[in-house]
């Protein structure tokens, strides 16, 4: 007889084996239908094969097919490593860039040593053995390099891995001696694409930044966060792992050149201000914390030059040697404890930690790379250190990629958000360089730690939770108010573009007081997931791939002779008139912008004595204002303390002028839509290929490759637009830096007793002498303008001509019949949702969504406008 005591044991023990089997079942079953996914997917290339065969009279004896077939695990495995032709192969003839040691679990590799596959060499159809023909299927599946597919299990990727397999082979196929060929092969290779989103996380430490990333990605220990202070000139992005399983951090540094700069400028400093009151001075305590991170209390003995010597670096070689540092792990807790050293010190110092090195004074940034993670897949979230950094090196990739955010989420506590400085002035200070000079559709204003409450002792939890509900929307109604006081934001940013959420990663990984929901945490993973669902790889590279098997088919097919010319004439004629409408309406444009510009000459004219004189004159003597302008003048006019407002006295000095065309800036080219005057007149363009394939249906294959181009020739040009109205943007600034070096350089070579009176009289003669700089900056503008005008006519014009030539004056003899693989792609481009390069509101879209269950409610398909 049973003992009694262990009938409820036994019992648990067989409800829990019954979960597993049934656990079981279901994954076979789910397993079962990705292998016939596979399995039809190979059959489909086996027909490919055949069409080969057939068309070049091997069909007679042919291959034994099932010999060439893969198994779904073969065929899984090839299409992971499957990738484009025209990419470059590694060379692994040159020095590395990367790292290779070993170290415990977390190991330390050679980027390559895994990635490169053999390539096997590309030749004509024409002449091929038997062996050859056999080896096709294989050869169809062969890398040049690792393919970076779309995460595993989406009907998408299947399906864009499907026709990438199809181009490869198509490629293959095309000869190498005659122009038309070389054409197909270049419009192959130029499918792929690698854009990414950015999205900036920027707020002062202890905001809550790497809780708040750790709780989105749900990663709980990827970024270290708590006790360990945040370094201030790391920064930091975070993507997904699409090519290992594997947790990696790649460690980029400084060069040497900078560092032994910062450590001269660093005991120039500290040696010119002995006598001064270092408490409460921040530029002091960033130099010790630094120099003290990596060298101990040494640095307090050794000159400059002594601590360049190579036994402070034994560590990291690879800073010696001008190469990236990869970290590969398997697990977020492991690689955390690797690369917390390059990112953050101990706050602690001294206590326990002598000996230790923190090697983040000489890293310019870090990227992780998280495994498994879709919602990543085409975004990258970078945490931002401050507001830039005075090392030129960071600063500069810091104003790059800031300015490159769609998206830039401002990170700061809720219980201080409103009067927080810091927040603001950061939001401040880059409102110009992400707006007008950038490429921001959002602001997203996030209040972290929101499940936090006084005196809630005594409270139940029912009480505490409409508490943190009340108060929450309580900061939301406050922050959007200090959002429409502040008129510098509001040039560049609607306040449709502003969105406030309040945070808790806390409560999204505990749930004690708060539903998941009501955290917002899952708000942001749902308008990160839209974005990343809004790339539009997918839908691009099979509409491209269609246009051009379209091409190759109706080059074969015979019968336009006749109408080629006729075609021909038409489109050059529909193309005259278009560029005419572009340069018109871009002209006038042009002529909107100077009009505002000459405004912006005089007002500068008539305030720059005024206001050159407010900022030299603020300081007292004996004050740390002759610090503050001895850095300004030694960093070209600009300083970056550790804490407080960032002072730019180029920025001053331009902003009558920016301040002259940022509405019209802002209508012009508009970051959340593409009707502004440039990107507008440009959507607008047309050759009417639709009605001339009504008009003459034995062209339509050939017309419907040049829809397909001209759809790709705008986005290549909205995409230009944007990178380059930026640097329009900015010119007016960068003309006032170049004007005011010499000044800046001959004040900063002043010592002594009169240093404060003489650096003012150098700047302010400097500036009197010069004050045609406001007319050289307007004109620098205008010019840039021009330019971009003359650039997008000439790719519009020279890339649609090629394309004509191409279609129809070029003999298409020598090309392979692709009739099959065009029925294929089209089967697989009407499977796809959405149109060509289809650019989402972020605005627009994020307006509708206002709570994460609404992202799957609107009915709206993957990449569709809205």
């Amino acid at each position: 007889m049973s003992n009694p005591q262990n009938y409820q044991p036994a019992q648990a023990l067989a409800q829990m084996m019954a979960s597993i089997a049934a656990l079981q079942q279901e994954q076979a079953a789910e397993h079962q239908r990705h292998l016939q996914d596979l399995q039809a997917l190979t059959e489909r290339q086996t027909q490919v094969l055949q069409n080969f065969l057939a068309q070049f009279g091997a069909a007679a004896n042919p291959p034994p097919l099932d010999g060439l077939e893969l198994s779904p695990e073969d065929h899984h495995h090839r299409m992971e490593e499957i990738s484009m032709p025209g990419e470059e192969e590694p060379n692994t003839t040159q020095p590395q860039k990367e790292s290779v040691n070993t170290s415990g679990q977390c190991e330390q590799e050679h980027e390559e040593a895994a990635d490169v596959v053999q390539v096997l060499p590309s030749t004509s159809d024409t002449g091929k053995r038997k062996s050859d023909l056999q080896s096709d299927t294989i050869r169809l599946q062969s890398p040049a390099k690792r393919q970076r597919l779309s995460m595993p299990g989406s009907e998408e990727s299947i399906i864009l891995s499907d026709v990438k397999s199809i181009m490869t082979f198509v490629h293959e196929r095309l000869n190498d001696q005659d122009k038309l060929s070389d054409f197909l092969k270049k419009k192959i290779s130029d499918l792929e694409t690698d854009k990414r989103e950015l999205v900036g996380v920027i707020g002062k430490t202890g905001a809550g930044k790497s809780s708040l990333i750790n709780a989105i990605i749900k990663e709980k220990n990827l970024l270290p966060s708590g006790s360990i202070n945040a370094c201030t000139s790391v920064m930091i992005k975070v993507e997904a792992n699409t090519r290992s399983t594997k947790y990696e951090a790649e460690i980029e540094f400084i060069t040497k050149e900078e560092w032994k700069d910062e450590l001269w400028s660093f005991h120039q400093f500290l040696d010119n201000n002995e006598d001064q009151d270092k408490e409460g001075d921040d530029d002091y305590r960033d130099a010790v914390e630094k120099l003290s991170a990596l060298y101990g209390e040494e640095w307090k003995e050794k000159s400059s030059e002594n601590l360049m010597e190579n036994k402070y670096f034994k560590e990291i070689p690879e800073f010696l040697q001008s190469r990236r540092k990869i970290l590969r792990c398997e697990s977020a807790n492991e690689l955390s404890a690797q690369f917390v050293k390059y990112t953050r010190s101990d706050s602690k110092q001294g206590e326990g930690n002598e000996g230790k090195k923190w090697f983040w004074p000489l890293v310019k940034c870090v990227t992780v790379r998280v495994p498994n993670k879709s919602l990543l897949q085409h975004v990258t979230l970078v945490d931002f250190p401050g507001n830039g950094d005075c090392n030129k090196s960071r600063d500069q990739m810091w104003k790059g990629i800031v300015g490159d955010c769609s998206t830039v989420w401002i990170v700061t506590d809720i219980n201080r958000a409103t009067s927080e400085k810091e927040a603001w002035e950061i939001l401040d200070s880059v409102s110009s360089l992400i707006g007008n000079g950038g490429e921001c559709q959002q602001i997203h204003f996030i209040c972290t730690k929101s499940d936090l409450l006084d005196d809630s002792d005594d409270l139940s939890r029912a009480h505490i939770h409409d508490r943190i509900v009340m108060r929450n929307q309580q900061a939301k109604d406050g922050v959007r108010k200090e959002f429409n006081k502040r008129s510098k934001i509001n040039k560049h940013f609607t306040d449709g573009s502003f969105k406030v959420f309040t945070v808790s990663s806390k409560e999204f990984l505990k749930g004690k007081h708060l539903s998941p929901e009501e955290t917002e945490i899952p708000k942001l993973q749902g308008f990160l997931q839209e974005l990343n669902d809004c790339h539009s790889e997918i839908v691009n590279y099979v509409s491209g791939a269609y246009g051009i098997l379209a091409l190759i088919q109706g080059a074969n097919s015979g019968g336009v002779d006749d109408k080629k010319g006729e075609v021909c004439s038409e489109l050059e004629r529909n193309m005259i008139l278009q560029l005419a409408n572009i340069n018109k309406e871009m002209e006038e444009t042009i002529t909107a912008f100077e009009k505002c510009l000459n405004d912006g000459v005089e007002k500068s004219k008539r305030s720059y004595g005024e206001k050159l004189k407010n900022f030299l004159n603020r300081g007292k003597k004996g004050g740390a204002f002759p610090r503050v302008l001895k850095c300004v003048v030694e960093n070209g006019g600009v300083h970056k303390p550790k804490n407080g407002t960032l002072i730019n006295l180029n920025m001053m000095l331009a902003s009558c002028l920016t301040d002259s065309i940022d509405e019209e800036f802002r209508k012009t080219f508009p970051n959340d839509s593409e009707c502004g005057a440039f990107n507008g007149v440009i959507k607008t363009f047309s050759l009417n290929t639709d009605s001339l394939i009504e008009k003459y249906k034995n062209t339509e294959l050939q017309l419907r490759f040049l829809k397909t181009e001209e759809e790709k020739i705008k986005a290549k040009l909205n995409r230009m637009i944007r990178e380059q109205k930026n640097k329009v943007y900015s010119s007016l600034t960068e003309t006032i830096v170049n004007i005011m070096e010499e000044g800046y350089k001959k004040a900063a070579e002043f010592r002594g007793e009169d240093t404060l009176y003489n650096m003012r009289e150098t700047i302010k003669n400097h500036v009197h002498s010069k004050k045609d700089m406001f007319e050289q900056a307007k004109n620098t503008m205008l010019e840039k303008l021009r330019s971009l005008r003359r650039d997008i006519l000439e790719i519009l014009e020279t890339t649609m001509k090629e394309s004509f030539e191409c279609s129809f004056k070029t003999d298409g003899s020598s090309l392979p019949d692709v009739s099959t693989e065009l029925d294929m792609v089209k089967k697989r481009y009407d499977e796809l949702p959405g149109t060509p390069d289809d650019e989402v509101s972020l605005t627009g879209f994020a307006d509708q969504v206002e709570t994460a269950e609404a992202w799957t409610q609107t009915g709206l398909t993957r990449g569709s406008a809205v």
